[in-house]
């Protein structure tokens, strides 16, 4: 491969914490050198003093294979993550059939090979993700599966559950659940209080998230399972996050960016496009979310890209499907956080790349010398008005249509090779 040198960037480096200008020396796919001269015949790229930064990692991902191709390929989720800075996409298992058994998890393995970013998989945790009968975890582990998720689907039987999490920690398995009380929030389209009860949409009150995740976090206590609770959107169920932190056990928390960026009044008039899952919460969560992955508190921020075609969207509000594609606006999104002063590049970047490889055990997310050359050149600072028909995934449902943001993605490299450029 083509050694590259990166000259005149401003280098984004979650590990170390800094934003500084500075270059980058690529070969054979993986950095080799940062700050030195560019060596003899190689290509010399000039990043025009625009921020170059590993790629994200966008952990829980929607993917329509097998079962709903037409709302999303691997290949349309493919581009749309290189054209948003994504590189590796970590896809869920909430597909038809669920990624179940190690035979589907193959077949999808198989089918991401198209993609011109890395894919990899999350398995079922039970059985047709029913919280039942667990799945062959050491099978599907064998077979590449790298976590276990019934994604929203939440057990009601705490047994299963907790037979499941004892099996995932003997393996070394970690396992990724939903914080959600399943009974208060069977049938909520919205987060209670005024606004959901002037608009008569069916609506679950924040404390069941606090309620689910205490019941995750006295298991995880009880089996010594490798835990990840996906999202975390209420202020009243930091706390117990917190606590299980401090208690030392093995713990970490993500939340997605629409919880970060948007709340329960943006719903407006019944927009469907704003309905994803858990509901957008109020103002005041919303903040204190911010503050939590400001802190440390939670390690990761996701897209949790959910395509959903235009039939399930243009439906009555509590009818609608939920959920939003984000590959693309992931990045333009997160800007908002760095723009506002909540959130500084480096602490975005530790959220969106360095920490879900970490959790995840992934040599990406980093600037290091050895670490995969899964980079990013974007412009923070580039204004546009976000226009949903221009986005690459298959589906268009994005809350952001027609907003003004800024930050663009200029060029992606996965492995070394540039997998995406932006229009002039």
């Amino acid at each position: 491969m083509t050694t590259i040198h990166f000259a005149n960037a401003r280098l984004i480096d979650p590990e170390a914490g800094t934003d500084a200008p500075g270059s980058l020396t690529v070969k054979d796919g993986v950095i080799l050198a940062r700050d030195e001269k560019a060596p003899k015949a190689a290509a010399v790229i000039d990043c025009g003093g625009k921020c170059l930064a590993p790629g994200i990692v966008d952990l829980g991902v929607k993917i329509g294979e097998p079962g709903e191709r037409h709302r999303e390929s691997f290949g349309s989720a493919g581009a749309a993550a290189a054209a948003g800075g994504v590189t590796t996409i970590i896809a869920r298992p909430d597909t038809h059939p669920a990624i179940d058994t190690p035979e589907t998890l193959e077949f999808v393995t198989r089918r991401a090979a198209e993609a011109p970013v890395r894919i990899r998989h999350m398995a079922a945790l039970t059985k047709g993700r029913e919280g039942r009968e667990m799945v062959e975890i050491g099978f599907l582990r064998d077979a590449g599966a790298i976590a276990f998720t019934d994604v929203f689907r939440v057990s009601t039987e705490p047994k299963a559950l907790a037979r499941a999490m004892t099996y995932a920690r003997s393996l070394g398995a970690l396992v990724v659940g939903h914080p959600q009380d399943p009974g208060l929030s069977s049938g909520a389209s919205a987060t209670s209080g005024k606004f959901a009860s002037l608009r008569g949409i069916p609506a679950v009150s924040p404390m069941a998230e606090r309620m689910g995740l205490e019941r995750d976090l006295a298991l995880v206590e009880m089996t010594g399972v490798r835990y990840h609770a996906d999202q975390i959107t209420t202020a009243t169920a930091l706390p117990a996050l917190q606590r299980a932190k401090a208690a030392g056990l093995d713990v970490t928390a993500g939340t997605s960016i629409h919880h970060l960026t948007l709340n329960e009044f943006d719903v407006g008039d019944y927009r469907t496009f704003f309905k994803v899952t858990p509901p957008l919460r109020s103002e005041q969560d919303r903040l204190a979310i911010v503050a939590a992955v400001a802190d440390g508190t939670i390690d990761v921020i996701s897209s949790f890209h959910t395509p959903a075609d235009e039939e399930s969207k243009r439906l009555p509000f509590e009818e609608a499907a939920a959920g939003a594609v984000a590959l693309q606006t992931l990045l333009p999104a997160a800007m908002r956080l760095h723009h506002a002063g909540h959130i500084d590049l480096p602490a975005l970047f530790r959220a969106m790349a360095l920490n879900p490889a970490n959790r995840l055990g992934l040599p990406q997310g980093r600037l290091s010398l050895g670490a995969p050359a899964d980079l990013i050149l974007f412009d923070p600072d580039a204004p546009f008005l976000m226009d949903r028909f221009k986005l690459l995934s298959k589906s268009k449902n994005t809350p952001f249509d027609g907003a003004r943001m800024e930050g663009k993605v200029l060029a992606t490299w996965v492995g070394g090779r540039q997998v995406f450029a932006a229009d002039e």
